[in-house]
């Protein structure tokens, strides 16, 4: 008798075992915009073809007149009103030489509907939903910055058709793609801690249990979800301040919840891709467009020799390597305007 109370006994913790392991993986649902219980609709919003609303945010001069029409992708743990390319300009520029700028929440983020079955695939259509409902016309120019840059490397491959140019600032990479060579991935992978590489290894072959792994308590968790001073170089700490204005707004950018927005981004960007970015062709084969990428030699997010294979592999990219900078050189004095003249055919004396 006693031994068969002992064994039911073991049976149910193993059972409540499982349940409570089960229960840790889902996520909880997430509070969409403007319903019951979830945050307010106040930024103007697109219905997209399957449903979704997207919110964005515009910038510069309007579009009926504007002479160059941009699409700015947020990085990640941001939102519409983090476009550093129209908030990091003089005042004026924009207006100065008729650049129009949409900034959107990418899907979870801000205001716009989660997609749980977001891909490089579903951003560059999102991409060109928005371009087509707000009317920016046949061609326009992309920027995405950090893993914004997922988006843009969608757009090169699904729609180049609908490119006037593209720039990459300091795209996330993901070390499965094919093409980078399996020597540096693995002296790469070497040099991160246990618990970085444990953290990818997860949000690439196990993607539903990375909702456990950032919310459990028994072990540290990745650098990147603690916002932890180790993933800044000197000079991005420089720059912190310069974005001390978010304090009032930031919680906005996760309010529908941290894992349809961070965690689906992490998903994305080092998951399983539909192609490798490197075998993309290029999309302005007689120069009546151009695509920049641009990196910052100290950045300590995105490992700059991958980059440098990227730029080697694709030699139709205008490269951009800024010593000494970081993952946050955006933001400083001067850059944003650069980047758009580079991008953009407009007087240099501007």
């Amino acid at each position: 008798m006693k031994k068969c109370l002992v064994g039911g006994a073991f049976i149910i913790v193993l059972i409540a075992l499982g349940v409570w392991a089960i229960i840790s993986c889902i996520p909880p649902p997430s509070k969409r915009c403007g319903t019951p219980g979830g945050p307010p609709i106040t930024a103007p919003r697109i219905r997209l073809s399957d449903g979704r609303y997207l919110a964005y945010e515009e910038h510069g001069v309007s579009r009926q007149n504007a002479t160059f029409k941009i699409i700015f992708i947020h990085a990640f743990a941001t939102f519409r009103r983090d476009a550093v390319i129209a908030n990091r300009v003089r005042p004026g520029f924009l207006e100065k030489n008729g650049i129009y700028v949409v900034s959107y929440d990418r899907p979870g983020y801000g205001e716009s509907d989660p997609h749980s079955r977001r891909s490089e695939k579903t951003l560059a259509h999102d991409v060109e939903q928005l371009a087509d409902q707000l009317q920016l016309g046949s061609k326009f120019y992309v920027v995405g910055y950090s893993m914004g840059g997922q988006a843009v490397w969608g757009v090169l491959k699904y729609i180049p058709h609908r490119l006037a140019g593209a720039t990459l600032l300091c795209p996330v990479t993901n070390s499965w793609w094919p093409s980078f060579p399996d020597s540096l991935t693995w002296e790469l992978w070497n040099k991160q801690t246990k618990t970085e590489r444990f953290a990818m290894l997860i949000t690439h072959h196990t993607p539903w249990l990375l909702y456990w792994w950032n919310h459990q308590k028994l072990f540290q968790t990745s650098a990147v979800m603690q916002s932890s001073p180790t993933i800044f170089s000197p000079q991005d700490m420089a720059l912190l301040p310069k974005l001390a204005v978010r304090v009032s707004y930031k919680n906005q950018t996760t309010q529908q919840g941290v894992h349809e927005s961070l965690e689906r981004d992490l998903i994305v960007g080092f998951g399983k891709w539909g192609f490798d970015p490197m075998k993309i062709e290029n999309p302005f084969p007689k120069g009546e467009g151009s695509v920049h990428l641009w990196q910052g030699d100290d950045d300590r997010l995105v490992p700059i020799q991958l980059q440098r294979i990227i730029a080697q592999k694709l030699s139709w990219i205008k490269y951009h390597e800024i010593p000494g900078a970081g993952h946050l050189f955006p933001n400083a004095d001067g850059v944003a305007e650069t980047i758009l003249k580079e991008l953009l055919p407009i007087p240099q004396a501007s």
